[in-house]
């Protein structure tokens, strides 16, 4: 009789859960008709009282995805950062090499989940070009096509679609991620700092995050142009790292928070 309370219990937080994504993303979609939603008129919408609309507020502000307002939260407003196309021009050798290094760390059978980036889509190329025989969860669309070139299969997150990026984000992705448990996540990041890693693109800390959460092994894939900086969303602590994939190796302050956090800095070899 315990088991089944149990799974009951279960069974209403999943429900929950479910109901926080879809009024996640129905905030989110009402941000892209209009600049500013009002907690009032949201909580009188979701039959919710307005202090779950003010923790959803907080939840998706905490992911770089609205900004707070008084009385409800608008779209975030941010500096120009470069869109993946963009990025994936620029030091263009330096991605290949970390993508090489990262692609090696996969073993034939593994479960991997790989973020959206520039970075970690020259690590895409790489594990197609090694034909590993895995399983890879992405939220990448230019990730999950080249892959799929390959022997892995793939399998391509739900969420609301970032044309900038060509991604998935939001509650719905995180969700999704949330479901499995996998050897190894690969992600990327605007910047990385004695804090650990940030992210500038919105939306996708929120992702970051839950890969880190569902891997047994974590890995940062970054070039060294990032080093020493802070992006708009914080990801986590470089305790939440296992290794970082990088070109060349940091010193200072950024080398003593990795070593002291026990994160194996791994450098790609030259070409």
């Amino acid at each position: 009789m315990q088991e089944i309370g149990t799974f009951q219990d279960k069974s209403r937080g999943n429900r929950d859960r479910l109901r926080k994504a879809e009024r996640q993303k129905q905030i989110l979609l009402e941000l892209k008709l209009r600049p500013h939603v009002r907690i009032s008129e949201l909580a009188q919408r979701f039959n919710v009282s307005t202090e779950t609309v003010r923790r959803d507020f907080d939840a998706l502000a905490g992911d770089g995805l609205v900004s707070r307002a008084h009385g409800g939260a608008s779209a975030p407003a941010q500096g120009h950062y470069p869109n993946l196309d963009e990025r994936s021009v620029s030091r263009i050798e330096e991605r290949e090499r970390i993508g090489r290094r990262a692609a090696a760390l996969i073993q034939d059978g593994e479960t991997v989940m790989i973020d959206s980036g520039s970075t970690t889509l020259q690590l895409a190329r790489a594990l197609a070009f090694l034909d590993t025989r895995c399983t890879v969860i992405t939220n990448s669309i230019p990730v999950a096509m080249t892959i799929g070139h390959g022997a892995a299969e793939v399998l391509l997150a739900p969420g609301a679609y970032l044309p900038a990026e060509s991604a998935l984000i939001g509650a719905e992705t995180v969700e999704f991620l949330g479901r499995f448990n996998v050897d190894r996540c690969m992600i990327g990041a605007s910047a990385l700092s004695a804090d650990g890693p940030s992210e500038t693109v919105r939306g996708f800390a929120a992702v970051k995050r839950a890969m880190l959460q569902r891997a047994t092994h974590r890995h940062l894939l970054v070039d060294s142009s990032k080093f020493g900086r802070k992006g708009f969303a914080h990801v986590g602590g470089p305790e939440a790292l296992s290794s970082i994939v990088v070109d060349l190796a940091p010193e200072g302050e950024l080398m003593a928070a990795l070593a002291g956090a026990g994160v194996e800095v791994l450098v790609a070899d030259p070409a």
